[in-house]
């Protein structure tokens, strides 16, 4: 697999295309997962979050509409000039803040935010399992880490044309509408076969210090919503 400053390079090539490329090579599903993020997230109106893996902030944004006051990070500068740019267009008061920060070390104090957030971005974490701890290490006792991934779904006929479309159109497809000069639809395939999903992914979670982590398949089991809660002091 790439390392940390080649997948850095390779968002940052995408990142002109990366909205666009979303909706098309999805048609559109990627919304509703998003949706369905902030509903296991259970937001209240005032509650700090913080969005890891931020890119060009479509998951912050919703948060925010929810009613909390949201920190996206992104180790992805070109990916926060995105956000930032869909964040003056936003509604007063809708904004979230968006600054760069590495999941392996996150620039903020412990027990800082209500809940963290990560969508689609814990497998390009070079130590996922380091990650979670972070992004529990800054969530205040009792509070939520939710995770949006990709999975592998097992369907026999359903995962068979996935799995064909995932390797054989997909990274072409997205090169394209992207206007990507690299291989990260290619990496995108690569990375979600070979990442831990389903029950070992609820492993890493509670390697992680979260408790009673839980799973809901999304759309056939093309993706996954993982929640955990921050164990008390």
């Amino acid at each position: 697999m790439p390392d940390g400053p080649t997948i850095q390079r390779m968002f940052a090539d995408v990142a002109p295309g990366y909205d666009r490329a979303n909706r098309a090579l999805s048609m559109g599903i990627d919304t509703w997962w998003r949706r369905q993020a902030v509903r296991l997230t259970a937001v209240r109106r005032g509650e700090r979050g913080l969005d890891v893996c931020s890119g060009t902030g479509d998951l912050s944004f919703a948060l925010q509409r929810a009613g909390a006051e949201v920190v996206g990070s992104d180790f992805c500068q070109p990916m926060l000039v995105r956000a930032a740019t869909k964040a003056v267009a936003a509604e007063a008061g809708r904004r979230p803040r968006f600054l760069v920060g590495d999941a392996l070390a996150l620039p903020f104090a412990d027990a800082t935010f209500d809940f963290a957030t990560v969508a689609f971005g814990i497998r390009n974490v070079s130590d996922p399992a380091a990650g979670l701890r972070e992004m529990a290490r800054v969530v205040r006792p009792g509070g939520r880490v939710v995770v949006l991934e990709f999975t592998r779904p097992r369907l026999p006929l359903f995962g068979h044309a996935y799995r064909f479309y995932f390797r054989r159109i997909l990274p072409r497809l997205g090169q394209w509408i992207s206007g990507a000069r690299n291989d990260a639809y290619r990496y995108l395939h690569d990375s979600v076969m070979a990442f831990p999903e389903r029950e070992q992914f609820l492993d890493l979670m509670r390697a992680a210090g979260l408790r009673t982590p839980t799973l809901r398949l999304l759309t056939g089991g093309i993706a996954a919503l993982y929640r955990g809660e921050v164990a008390p002091a």
